[in-house]
């Protein structure tokens, strides 16, 4: 399985990151941007997003406004995987992606025409980058992932 990878038991090593060594800051914000815009217009379309360490989804949730009214919304989420969760031991809400919400895989190849990158390129930026949180999480280091 792809998460498999992401279950690290030792410290990522520097040649475990050849990809991101070789490319400039620009060019892996350039790729995640990418990503990002790929993921935007899946979620647009009511399928959720796997990208190995978890699933991006717009899924219901209710909000409470004024009055104590509760209104049913849309909101998008980061659903980080069981596995990746229960081997790190890592606390989190129990969100479910429903069962008739269709789950797609990263398209690589689509990311890459629309970025003007080699798909290789793209896919390891994208999983070393991956590797670097799951070395983080495993290591117990804060981490912040921005995403527009």
């Amino acid at each position: 399985a792809k998460m498999q990878k992401y279950l690290l038991y030792n410290a990522v090593e520097p040649e475990e990151l050849s990809t991101l060594r070789e490319l400039s800051t620009i060019e892996i914000c350039k790729v995640w941007s990418g990503m990002s815009r790929h993921i935007y217009r899946q979620l647009l379309q009511k399928r959720a997003v796997d990208i190995g360490v978890g699933s991006f989804a717009v899924l219901p949730v209710h909000a409470s406004v004024a009055d104590g009214k509760v209104l049913p919304v849309e909101r998008p989420m980061f659903i980080l995987s069981k596995s990746l969760k229960m081997f790190y031991n890592l606390e989190s809400d129990e969100t479910k992606i429903p069962d008739e919400m269709p789950v797609v895989q990263t398209d690589f190849e689509a990311i890459a025409a629309n970025i003007h990158f080699r798909h290789e390129i793209v896919e390891q930026c994208v999983q070393e980058t991956l590797l670097c949180f799951a070395g983080a999480l495993r290591d117990n280091k804060e981490v912040e992932f921005s995403f527009r």
